[in-house]
């Protein structure tokens, strides 16, 4: 994924925090904040150092990463997205964790039709 694609300053983790939508279910917690001058959405990843070592962490990661770009067509792009990993993820493989963010971002509705 590229750089400007992430969202890497805490100031806008904050932001996101602070005047985002939040949803989540029992794999995800996803904040949304809408930036009309935004060309393309933008992720940042929380993953807690209680869900495993560096190895596990990173996996889980990248796995999140890659169900976004797979879903890059149907996400709206005017918005950055804040993702918190919670424990049921470190049993879940790639299409486990799509399918799971899938369901989440579809009751924050920031799918497109």
């Amino acid at each position: 994924m590229k750089k400007e694609y992430r969202v890497k300053k805490n100031t806008d983790f904050q932001a996101a925090f602070k005047k985002g939508k939040s949803f989540a279910n029992r794999q995800f917690v996803v904040y949304s904040l809408k930036k009309p001058e935004q060309k393309h959405f933008r992720i940042g990843l929380s993953v807690s150092k209680k869900l495993g070592n560096a190895v596990m962490r990173n996996q889980i990661k990248r796995y999140i990463r890659q169900a976004f770009l797979e879903m890059e067509n149907e996400i709206q792009n005017e918005y950055d997205y804040i993702i918190i990993a919670r424990k049921p993820v470190t049993e879940m493989g790639l299409q486990e964790i799509k399918k799971s963010l899938t369901h989440v971002l579809k009751l924050s509705k920031v799918l497109k039709a």
